[in-house]
């Protein structure tokens, strides 16, 4: 992948961190949805992302509502089915977006 980044325009680069940034909150909400209460040590081992980063995809799911934090470790809120529901909408409209953008580029 490193070979590629060189060829790639900052914007490209944004968008791509800004996608693996929504994938990596989405893994970590599913699985405390899936396995809550659950800590930052098991979340890091089940997904496969560094402890710094599980914190950091916490803190922001925390701050949005969608999770809470137990002395068990983190718990998913009410709020996660319609939070689910409303970002399944965004990414259908991102589609849409994206092949329109696609189209202006030919």
């Amino acid at each position: 992948m490193e070979e590629t980044n060189k060829s790639k325009t900052s914007i490209t680069n944004v968008a791509e961190k800004e996608l693996e940034l929504l994938s990596r909150h989405v893994d970590v909400l599913k699985t405390v949805q899936q396995h809550g209460p659950i800590g930052i040590i098991r979340l890091s081992q089940m997904t496969g992302q560094p402890q710094h980063m599980i914190r950091y995809s916490l803190r922001t799911l925390e701050k949005d509502g969608i999770i809470k934090p137990s002395p068990q470790g983190a718990l998913v809120t009410d709020r996660v089915h319609e939070t689910l529901g409303t970002l399944e909408s965004t990414l259908d409209e991102f589609t849409t977006t994206v092949q329109d953008l696609k189209k202006k580029l030919k």
